[in-house]
């Protein structure tokens, strides 16, 4: 699969950057925590949020090695990813992500693999407490529609 590059950034984004993208859980994690935000969130925290959920606990349950595991591939691997797809905005100075453009490509595919998530986990209770703002709920309906 090709790498994706800076150039990607400006462009649409192709099916298989889209599916590249998706294909890791631990970065549709980090995109489920960071949608519906403006405001840039701290790596550290959203580290903590994304261990929680892969783990099933609250992200002030999370052990330390836990964390690190997240906060490291996060920095090394899956935001650089993001960024250079343009998905997310990752100031390096301040240690912040917050969306970017092209994340609006690559929604409505995110919430197709949505389906996939645990029902019964802390992913699934923070999904649906997001429910009211009409993205969870169309979620919610496609789901269904595939199911039948």
């Amino acid at each position: 699969m090709e790498a994706l590059t800076s150039s990607q950034t400006d462009q649409e984004l192709s099916a298989d950057t889209i599916l590249e993208l998706l294909a890791n859980r631990r970065r549709r994690y980090l995109l489920y925590a960071l949608r519906g935000r403006e405001d840039p969130i701290e790596l550290s925290s959203l580290a903590e949020r994304v261990a929680g959920w892969e783990h099933d606990v609250d992200p002030d349950d999370v052990e330390k090695n836990e964390y690190k595991s997240v906060y490291v591939s996060s920095v090394q691997c899956h935001v650089p990813k993001l960024a250079d797809a343009g998905v997310v905005d990752h100031d390096e100075d301040n240690h912040t992500v917050v969306l970017a453009d092209a994340f609006e490509q690559l929604e409505p595919y995110l919430r197709i693999v949505i389906k996939d998530e645990p029902e019964n986990s802390t992913l699934h209770a923070a999904l649906m407490a997001d429910a009211d703002d009409g993205f969870f709920s169309s979620i919610r309906e496609n789901v269904a529609r595939l199911k039948h």
